[in-house]
Parts: structure tokens; C-alpha cells; sequence
């Protein structure tokens, strides 16, 4: 991976499981002064951007009543169906790629790209740094849960599918900064609040990043 070393320019990854907490991770990165480009709202604008050649392949049924692509009728269509998912994502992904390459040309210091699926991005291998949040099984479970209200088949079927999740970064022998976001119920939330908010400091300070 080609590493840009000049602080004044670095392009950090953040990823994480699912329920991990990586929006979080996000908020606090926003605070210190970073810009964070979220590509997961970026794929949103993709689809609409695309809304054609979707409806095209899927049928006019996956339009709302205000003539928007509805998401959870697209989701229908593709979850399950590997051939299905690759189809939507041979449409979606170039323009999500073309707006995350916009993005970070206009982008002026150190900046952050915030993506579930950030060893898909076309920026992946300009990286400098990648952050990974992390977050107990059963954490990641309850927030899922309460978060996503999916029933119990659905909800395994989504954590068995990132099993190889590590792998994909590890072997690109990127510089991999590990954070711990288990905060979950009340005092404790506190607690690792601070803790992981030091840890961001302390990766900042690291990387030679002025907030």
C-alpha cells in the first residue's frame, strides 16, 4: 500500500463490524477538527444517481409513491441472492466511487473516509491509516437488536457473513489502529466513552494530527 506521510494530507480509513460503533468513532473524529466522508449515506446518493439503470434491473416495484428508489423493497430484492447483490452493486458502485473521488480531491488536510465496506472503496489502497472499531459479541448483538429490530435468523445470518472480516485488511499490510467502542449501558457507557475518546487523542497524536 502506498503510504502518504505528510500529516497535512493523510487519508484515514475507519471501519468496523457490524454494530461495532463506527459512526460513533465518526462523530468524535468530527469533533477533533477531521473531515469525515460517511460512504455508506455516499451509496444512497448513488442509488438515486443510478435510479435508471436500477429500476431497469429490478423492476419499477422497488419505487416509492414519491417516485424515489425505497430501499428496504431494493434490499428485499438482493438480500440472500448473491448474483442479485453483485448486479445492484456492478450499477452503484462506479458512482460511489466517482463521489468519493470528488470528495476527496476537494478535501484539504487530513481527512477521513468512513465506510462498512472500506476494502471495496475505489481510495482503499491510497490509505495512509485504517481504524478499526471493535466491540464485544454481545454488544454488537443488543445494539443490533435494538437498533435494527430484525428478526433472530436475519440478525445471525448478518454476523456469520463477516466472519472474514479481519482478514481483508491484515492482508493488505496496511497501519492498522485498533479502537474499543463497548459502551453500552449507562455508567459504563461513560466510562468507555472517555476511555475510547483517549484513545482518539492518543491515535491523532500519533499520526501527527493538530485538532
Amino acid at each position: 500500500m502506498k503510504k502518504n506521510h505528510d500529516p497535512g494530507h493523510k487519508i484515514i480509513g475507519l471501519t468496523g463490524m457490524y454494530c461495532a460503533g463506527k459512526n460513533y468513532v465518526a462523530r468524535l473524529l468530527e469533533e477533533r477538527g477531521l473531515p469525515v466522508l460517511d460512504v455508506d449515506k455516499l451509496g444512497h446518493r448513488a442509488i438515486e444517481a443510478e435510479k435508471g439503470a436500477i429500476v431497469q434491473r429490478f423492476g419499477p416495484e422497488i419505487l416509492g409513491k414519491d417516485g424515489a428508489v425505497d430501499r428496504r423493497a431494493l434490499g428485499a430484492k438482493v438480500f440472500g441472492s448473491p448474483r442479485e447483490l453483485a448486479a445492484l452493486e456492478e450499477i452503484v458502485h462506479p458512482a460511489a466511487n466517482r463521489f468519493t473521488e470528488e470528495w476527496i480531491a476537494g478535501s484539504q488536510g487530513p481527512s477521513v473516509i468512513n465506510a462498512a465496506l472500506l476494502h471495496r472503496s475505489v481510495i482503499f489502497k491510497r490509505l495512509d491509516t485504517i481504524i478499526i472499531v471493535q466491540a464485544p459479541l454481545l454488544t454488537r448483538f443488543l445494539r443490533a437488536r435494538r437498533r435494527d429490530r430484525l428478526p433472530l435468523v436475519p440478525l445471525i445470518r448478518r454476523f456469520k457473513s463477516q466472519r472474514e472480516f479481519m482478514a481483508q485488511y491484515l492482508s493488505q499490510h496496511a497501519d492498522i489502529y485498533r479502537v474499543n467502542n463497548w459502551g453500552y449501558f449507562g455508567i459504563c457507557s461513560r466510562f468507555w466513552r472517555r476511555a475510547l475518546e483517549r484513545r482518539i487523542d492518543d491515535f491523532l497524536s500519533r499520526e501527527g494530527i493538530k485538532r
